[in-house]
């Protein structure tokens, strides 16, 4: 076997130049291995919010499947705690390897920004926007005594009533309380919001009557609505909800434009490589494509709304200003 030089085969290159050269194609080779090789140990999925809750749900039903086309175990990690701030900060300091992921929801990405005065994270800086999986519609509720069967009767009722109808929401500045006050605003209602510690003890109270109204997401929505223990008015969405087949939308029972809608995303810390990104975008996408997937989704209440990365960043960026004008108008903001 004849063995070549570099500089025999580049003769005309000085060597200051060609040493150059090869340091270039050996890291651009190195690069090409990597990725070749990614991911080759397992990948953690950070939730910032405690097992069984609404993210938890979905995290199960995509990991999975992403297990199988990533080649390599996924793990779920919950870090839960100041509205999902605990588990943002982890992996904002994590390395950008793409061993590290985050799951997050409306709040941690878009609302927190706009809620904390002194947030440890900024969402379009800190980190690398992986995909975009699902949007998630609320359900506008209200205890089954009330006397009310439509948005329209329950508007005409507070609106007969004004300070005098609670709406509860699980906790200051979240998505169950910012989409109640956009409520009050497109129909000028006074209600007073109660704020808990989670969706759980608000819906106690909104079933037990303390509280008359409640904004929560479809799944746990439309499971107490079944069970009779509340009764859903209408959704939020543009279209109506297979969840919830014969609820009406906002928009159809007389209140224009009102179309807010939550989503869930993955994310990445900031600085991931290009080749990564792209490799961990299309992976979902191949999740994403699976019917068994799909329909699993919209029976919890979720819509598949598959945005790769590039798509996600630019969705993000239009979303932070709606949520923080959302946030300004409600007065919330916490330390």
């Amino acid at each position: 076997m004849r063995f070549f030089s570099a500089h025999a085969l580049f003769p005309t290159l000085r060597p200051r130049t060609l040493i150059k050269a090869c340091l270039v194609a050996a890291s651009a080779l190195a690069a090409s291995a990597a990725l070749a090789a990614f991911p080759d140990k397992p990948i953690r999925v950070v939730i910032g919010f405690p097992a069984g809750g609404p993210l938890d749900q979905h995290a199960r039903l995509l990991t999975e499947r992403l297990q199988a086309v990533l080649g390599q175990p996924v793990i779920i990690d919950y870090k839960s705690g100041a509205g999902g701030t605990v588990g943002a900060q982890d992996v904002m300091k994590a390395p950008p390897d793409g061993y590290t992921l985050m799951l997050a929801n409306t709040g941690v990405m878009v609302i927190n920004p706009a809620l904390y005065t002194r947030l440890p994270y900024s969402t379009l800086r800190d980190f690398t926007p992986i995909a975009r999986t699902a949007m998630q519609p609320l359900a506008l509720l209200v205890n089954p005594k009330l006397p009310v069967n439509t948005l329209k009767e329950f508007v005409d009722y507070a609106r007969a009533r004004p300070g005098q109808i609670n709406y509860g929401s699980a906790g200051n500045g979240g998505i169950s309380h910012l989409v109640p006050e956009m409520f009050k605003n497109a129909t000028g209602l006074f209600m007073v919001h109660i704020p808990y510690r989670g969706s759980a003890p608000a819906f106690t109270d909104l079933m037990g009557g303390q509280v008359q109204f409640m904004g929560e997401s479809i799944p746990q929505a439309a499971a107490y609505h079944k069970q009779g223990k509340v009764r859903a008015l209408a959704v939020t969405s543009k279209a109506r909800n297979p969840a919830l087949p014969d609820v009406p939308t906002v928009m159809e029972s007389g209140i224009k434009n009102f179309e807010v809608v939550g989503f869930y995303g993955f994310l990445a810390p900031a600085g991931l490589p290009a080749d990564v990104t792209a490799k961990l975008s299309d992976a979902f996408k191949q999740v994403m494509t699976s019917a068994e997937v799909r329909n699993r989704m919209i029976t919890q209440g979720a819509d598949p709304a598959f945005m790769g990365s590039e798509e996600f960043g630019k969705f993000l960026s239009a979303e932070m200003p709606r949520w923080a004008q959302a946030v300004k108008a409600s007065g919330a903001r916490l330390d």
